[in-house]
């Protein structure tokens, strides 16, 4: 479908930014920011950045 456009690294980056948002989410008493860590968390997950795609950056 979508030709991968994130590395490793980048995925890494990604997974672990977007667990501080839902440890922060917890800590604050906000858990609907958690939902905040979604968009980081999918994009590693299926390797693919949008925003990435329209720049035509690739990691």
């Amino acid at each position: 479908m979508f030709k991968s456009n994130i590395g490793e690294a980048d995925s890494v980056i990604r997974l672990a930014l977007a667990a501080m948002i839902i440890v922060f989410s917890l800590i604050t008493g906000h858990p609907a920011l958690a939902l905040v860590a979604i968009v980081p968390f999918l994009t590693a997950i299926v390797g693919v950045c949008p925003l990435y795609s329209v720049l035509g950056l690739h990691t």
